[in-house]
């Protein structure tokens, strides 16, 4: 069993479509069901375009594509460019082997060694006590619930929001002139 992650491409529409279209996941998510290849040809094609600063990762298992992830700007104020949105998914017949760790390091590694992000954070239901094990693994804390945040099956549904901050935020060691 070798786990790859790998810069998702516009080719990967299908695998993604393929994941947050199974029934065993897209509750877990905030996606919406009855997606379809052209939906994600058409995100993969856009978080791609030149001056996007999105990430998105797949993760693939002996070679065939078994989750996928995000890194997204938390919002379009220059105020929060410090910050990115994740998230995060793998399919059913891939979860507890490691996959969801694998994209968790490669989007830490990316954030904290690439860019520079002081600030990661995202929503997780209450209730997806695998998602919120894998996010306080890599240092995620719970900063707050919110009621009712999200539609899920007929209910009006919580989330928690947690957030993790650079381990060791980047600096510029001052040399003596």
């Amino acid at each position: 069993m070798s786990i790859t992650v790998r810069r998702a491409s516009v080719q990967d529409a299908a695998a993604y479509a393929r994941i947050m279209g199974d029934v065993s996941v897209y509750p877990g998510l905030m996606q919406m069901p009855y997606t379809n290849d052209e939906l994600w040809r058409a995100r993969l094609t856009e978080s791609s375009a030149p001056g996007k600063t999105d990430l998105m990762l797949v993760a693939e298992l002996d070679g065939a594509v078994v989750g996928t992830a995000g890194l997204h700007p938390a919002g379009a104020s220059q105020r929060r460019r410090h910050a990115l949105s994740l998230g995060i998914s793998v399919g059913a017949q891939a979860q507890g082997q490691g996959v969801g760790s694998a994209l968790m390091a490669a989007l830490c590694d990316y954030a904290d060694n690439w860019v520079g992000v002081l600030r990661l954070e995202l929503s997780v239901y209450t209730d997806n006590a695998k998602a919120i094990g894998l996010y306080k693994k890599f240092g995620f804390v719970m900063e707050g619930t919110l009621r009712g945040y999200a539609m899920r099956d007929g209910q009006l549904t919580d989330v928690y929001a947690m957030a993790r901050f650079h381990p060791k935020p980047p600096h510029i060691a001052v040399q003596p002139l």
